[in-house]
């Protein structure tokens, strides 16, 4: 079933009486369930001075690929195994692990974070035996009752929805911190996925900006995820 129009998820009543274990039982009633997701989204990038938006053509099969295309030039495939992209314009490509990705954001990623993070999942897993609830400004707040030795880690739940608002990892020692917030949801056949993420990645004094916008999703249409890496081309060596 596809879908053509989705209309944007509104905040409505708020329930701020939940426990951290209802709390986690209503989040996970609403992850979307589905094959395959399409769409056409855009992108604002900025690091420094420097900035860049495009808009790509957006496929996934849940749990075994994300892929990208800009007019066929451009071209991502990130799987379970690996993350790759190859570029037209000046003839170079990437075709390694998730260490391209984990130096953009600036923390460990793996395709099960990178998905969740797109979805407007949790990129830990939510256990609640190991969260303590809280409430701030209409909102619920997730942390960790022990917080971890390399980070540390807090969720910002919408007290109507139940979806993720902002979740937030902080590594002081290495000055580092990714913030990704869901600043709004869109309804899309009885599911609700994200609409517009901002994600802001700091590692001392350097500044990375993503802006995502998810436009016209449609979800499990039968989907093609052509990629292969011309020859000839020259291979990005991370240093």
């Amino acid at each position: 079933m596809g879908c053509k129009s989705a209309k944007t998820v509104t905040t409505g009543n708020s329930n701020l009486n939940l426990s951290a274990k209802q709390l986690i039982k209503a989040n996970a009633k609403q992850t979307p369930s589905f094959k395959t997701l399409a769409a056409r989204v855009k992108i604002d990038y900025t690091e420094g001075t420097s900035s860049k938006s495009t808009t790509v053509s957006f496929r996934m099969e849940k749990d075994k690929a994300i892929w990208m295309s800009k007019l066929g030039f451009v071209k991502v495939l990130i799987t379970p195994e690996r993350v790759s992209f190859y570029n037209k314009l000046d003839n170079t490509y990437f075709d390694g692990n998730y260490t391209y990705l984990s130096d953009l954001l600036g923390t460990d990623l793996d395709f099960n974070k990178v998905q969740n993070l797109l979805l407007g999942e949790a990129l830990y897993a939510l256990k609640a035996n190991e969260f303590d609830v809280s409430t701030q400004e209409n909102q619920y707040v997730l942390m960790p009752k022990k917080q971890l030795d390399a980070f540390e880690l807090f969720y910002i739940l919408d007290a109507s929805h139940f979806k993720i608002n902002s979740q937030q990892l902080a590594q002081a020692t290495k000055k580092r911190m990714l913030q990704i917030d869901y600043t709004s949801y869109q309804e899309v056949n009885k599911q609700m996925f994200p609409q517009h993420i901002q994600i802001n990645a700091i590692e001392g004094v350097d500044e990375t900006r993503l802006q995502i916008e998810f436009k016209s999703i449609t979800l499990n249409e039968k989907l093609k995820f052509p990629f292969n890496i011309p020859s000839g081309y020259k291979e990005i060596v991370l240093k």
